[in-house]
């Protein structure tokens, strides 16, 4: 036990030392390892007879069989192997290239330095095995490190899943064909008693334990939890599997990597199973897996050997890496993929991590490495992650797609053409108060709207994401949000200037605003309406997305506080009631967002059931003013007014304030509860005395000080609130 909380405490500190670095977490874990290890700790003799007694080391090292067991098997359950039908040519060259010539060129290196190998390495089974090692880039490696840098979502992060996956489907057939060699090169009945072992036991999982599965995913009810007892007994077929795989000779991993493969993935059956087994694998059983490692892993040995003996591996290895690096960047550009993207691509497919661990445990198991053979491929590879995560994170930006210097606002976008919004809905109860906000934002023959609904759903229990046109691809039954659609679909039936395009995007929490940004981009839209909820677990989730996409979005924002907008407003009637007025206030503090807030008002007000009140604020003496804001500011203001001087619905006040009190006293003053909305730009170009002392009063930093204020349950009334920021251009 004093070993685990070594581990835990080394690695974390680790990993707090190394964070500037931008390095993993996997190559804290090693490192914490071996530092527990003979390499450090255990080469003193107090600690090896007080701190690890034989029967703790033996309780070790079980522990963290069984964790590398459930490493696997919930990546199993995470993967999707349909996905590998669904991968495009590209994506399959470059990883064959990326794949074969590094093996290739392994093998061959191997055959011309046979004689000064050790009898273990030089045999074809074991060269065999490293090639196909060094050439080979696992899924679960890159999913991790990917996840961890944030990458999951951006466009090299999903051309490197896609790449791994059909390297792991080769990993699968490399390690059954090393282990039938190895089989054979002890009698060819052993080699024969393997294939049919493995073909039994597929057999078995493939058409016993996947209909089983299949069922019990069929059987829960939407919105119920997994029964218990099915999740306890699914971890614990995951030991068995590794028991009885073992028990054959097909490699302990095998068997918990096939059960996860068959269970059905994403949400019902495979979250859950991922949720209840995660943090044990990662907290608890995961340590005692990297004791076992650095137990293995003794560098004073590689200084106790011949440096020929090892020599041979060292020259594999490396001209493994190297290969596989060149290659892979070659047919990247053969692509013509990017040159910097194809670097970065390369960098990633060159990750080394957990299941590469793994395998070495797995070749000590098997007698083909020694302790120094191990260590030198333990070092190697922590040194190869070390070196390539800090220069993706160089290379690479996920968002620099979204720095464009072309304006996408509502103020510039031309009165002939559409406004195309990008409305994103994270939850179906927000639904109906998007779609009234979508009605009084007055489409017409002449100011169409284009909207692009985006469902947004996290990534659970599988470890793909997935962006889905729903014009062009099916979207799976798991993530259908079909009643929603059909609300859409109605009310574009009854606002013939409406039209909508559906899309669903899965994927994890902090990459969720990379899709709202790149549909944006591509779809070149004006505006992103985002729902605000407060409170919960799911709704910080919310909020985070919503200031991260007011931090990189290609376009404005709209953050849309509801509170129950325009009650009596009928979607479901064809004809609206022109006698209702509903009433508007807009308060104008200056800068591009209030600019974008008035522009958008102005669109709203064009319909006659809204009437619109807007409060411009100007400071005593015009203090704190910005010339250049305040030109801008006078001539949009002076453009709405010459515009609508004539319509009786609109109002316009002017307020002089000398702080941030006064601010909130005017605001207050005017605020009778009778307004349905309020609409307010965020933050951009506010002249600061107007929000001088209100800093500490703030709690949601996305809506801005004075949309923040309006929104709080301490502001009389009911109405929603609107909440704008105009694009700001980053290139």
């Amino acid at each position: 036990m004093l070993d685990y909380i070594l581990v835990v405490t080394i690695t974390h500190i680790v990993r707090f030392l190394f964070k500037p670095l931008r390095q993993p977490k996997v190559v804290s874990q090693i490192i914490g390892g071996v530092i527990v290890g003979p390499s450090v700790l255990k080469r003193s003799t107090w600690f090896k007879h007080y701190i690890t007694s034989d029967g703790a080391q033996f309780l070790s090292r079980n522990l963290g069989v069984m964790g590398f067991i459930f490493f696997v098997f919930i990546y199993g359950v995470k993967m999707d192997p349909a996905l590998i039908k669904k991968t495009g040519k590209m994506h399959l060259y470059v990883a064959l290239v990326g794949i074969s010539i590094p093996t290739i060129a392994v093998f061959g290196v191997a055959l011309l330095l046979r004689k000064t190998m050790d009898k273990d390495i030089a045999t074809n089974s074991s060269i065999g095995i490293i090639a196909a090692y060094l050439g080979i880039t696992a899924f679960p490696v890159l999913y991790n490190v990917l996840k961890e840098f944030n990458l999951l979502n951006s466009d090299i992060g999903r051309m490197a899943l896609a790449m791994a996956i059909i390297g792991d489907v080769l990993g699968v057939f490399t390690v059954v064909a090393f282990e039938a060699g190895k089989q054979g090169e002890t009698g060819p009945e052993n080699a024969l008693w393997y294939m049919v072992s493995l073909v039994v036991i597929i057999g078995f999982v493939l058409f016993c334990v996947r209909p089983i599965m299949e069922w019990i995913n069929d059987n829960i009810s939407e919105g119920f939890p997994v029964d218990k007892s099915y999740v306890v007994a699914i971890l614990l077929g995951a030991l068995v599997m590794g028991f009885i795989t073992d028990f054959f000779g097909l490699a302990i991993a095998n068997g918990p990597l096939w059960l996860g493969l068959v269970i059905p993935d994403g949400p019902r059956l495979g979250a859950t199973i991922v949720q209840k087994s995660e943090t044990i694998m990662t907290d608890l059983l995961i340590p005692f897996s990297y004791i076992m490692v650095g137990s293995y892993t003794d560098v004073f040995a590689i200084a106790g050997v011949d440096w020929s003996n090892l020599a041979p591996l060292f020259t594999m290895v490396l001209t493994g890496y190297f290969t596989k690096f060149v290659s892979t960047w070659i047919a990247a550009l053969y692509w013509q993929i990017p040159f910097r993207d194809g670097l970065t691509l390369s960098l990633i497919m060159s990750l080394r991590g957990q299941i590469d661990v793994i395998l070495f445990v797995h070749m000590m198991d098997k007698g083909i490495l020694k302790v120094p053979g191990f260590t030198l491929l333990v070092l190697m590879t922590t040194a190869l992650t070390a070196t390539c995560t800090p220069l993706i994170s160089i290379l690479y930006d996920p968002t620099r797609p979204y720095m464009v210097s072309q304006r996408r606002n509502i103020q510039h976008n031309p009165s002939n053409k559409d406004l195309t919004i990008v409305l994103c809905i994270f939850d179906t109860p927000s639904i109906n108060g998007l779609i009234r906000l979508l009605d009084i934002s007055n489409a017409s023959l002449y100011n169409p709207l284009s909207v692009y609904a985006l469902r947004i759903i996290e990534l659970v229990g599988r470890s793909n994401p997935l962006f889905i046109d729903h014009v062009n691809q099916e979207l799976p039954h798991i993530y259908r949000w079909t009643n929603t659609i059909n609300t859409l679909k109605h009310f574009q039936e009854l606002r013939e200037f409406v039209r909508f395009q559906f899309f669903t995007s899965v994927s994890p929490k902090k990459s969720m605003f990379q899709d709202i940004c790149l549909l944006s981009l591509e779809q070149d839209a004006s505006l992103i309406i985002l729902p605000f909820n407060k409170g919960g677990v799911h709704n910080h989730a919310i909020r985070t997305v919503n200031l991260q996409v007011l931090d990189h979005a290609p376009c404005s924002v709209a953050i849309f506080v509801d509170k129950g907008l325009l009650p009596s407003t009928n979607i479901g009637n064809s004809h609206r009631q022109y006698n209702t007025k509903h009433k508007f206030a807009m308060l104008f503090l200056g800068g591009a967002d209030a600019r974008e807030a008035l522009v958008y008002a102005d669109r709203m007000v064009a319909n006659p059931e809204v009437s619109l009140t807007v409060i411009r604020f100007f400071s005593h003496n015009y203090l704190g003013d910005n010339e250049e804001e305040k030109k801008l500011d006078d001539e949009i203001v002076t453009s709405f007014w010459v515009k609508n001087e004539l319509n009786n619905g609109v109002v316009y006040k002017e307020v002089v304030v000398r702080n941030g009190e006064e601010t909130i006293a005017g605001i207050q003053a005017m605020n009778d509860g009778s307004y349905d909305l309020w609409i307010v730009g965020r933050k951009q170009g506010i002249n600061p005395i107007f929000i001088t002392g209100l800093s500490e009063w703030s709690e949601n930093e996305e809506l801005g000080l004075i949309g923040d204020f309006v929104s709080s349950p301490d502001f009389y009334g009911s109405a929603s609130v609107l909440v704008v920021q105009q694009q700001m251009l980053r290139a």
